[in-house]
């Protein structure tokens, strides 16, 4: 099956996962969703993601992270989309919840969050927010 935005598809799968309290997701493997995925580790949204052979493509197992008995992620939303590309400077880049979220660029240096942009001088598209 062909899926049109596969960024909405992935935010989708882990916010279905974290409502029904999953410990854990499978996504379709790209190497976006990888950069994705090693951004909300680092962040400390996930526990883990690991990267699993599937016979037709290749799976990303996200291991969700739970602190007591709440989700670490508490939402996500997609900005930029295939209909209407959302695209920032480095004097444009939002704070999310006042800094307690992260927003995620897509820029000519890679994937960086948004305060990783704005130190490094960068602007881009602007994918999504974590909180």
């Amino acid at each position: 099956m062909t899926v049109t935005d596969p960024i909405a598809d992935m935010l989708t799968r882990i916010r279905n996962a974290v409502m029904v309290r999953h410990d854990g997701v499978l996504v379709p493997a790209s190497k976006m969703k990888l950069s994705i995925a090693k951004i909300l580790k680092d962040e400390g949204f996930i526990s883990d993601y690991t990267v699993l052979r599937g016979k037709p493509q290749r799976v990303v197992k996200i291991l969700l992270k739970y602190i007591g008995d709440q989700p670490a992620i508490a939402g996500l939303e997609r900005v930029s989309k295939p209909g209407l590309r959302v695209y920032v400077g480095r004097t444009e880049i939002p704070r999310v919840y006042g800094g307690l979220g992260v927003a995620i660029l897509s820029t000519s240096k890679g994937l960086v969050t948004g305060q990783e942009a704005w130190r490094r001088n960068l602007g881009g598209e602007l994918l999504c927010y974590v909180w």
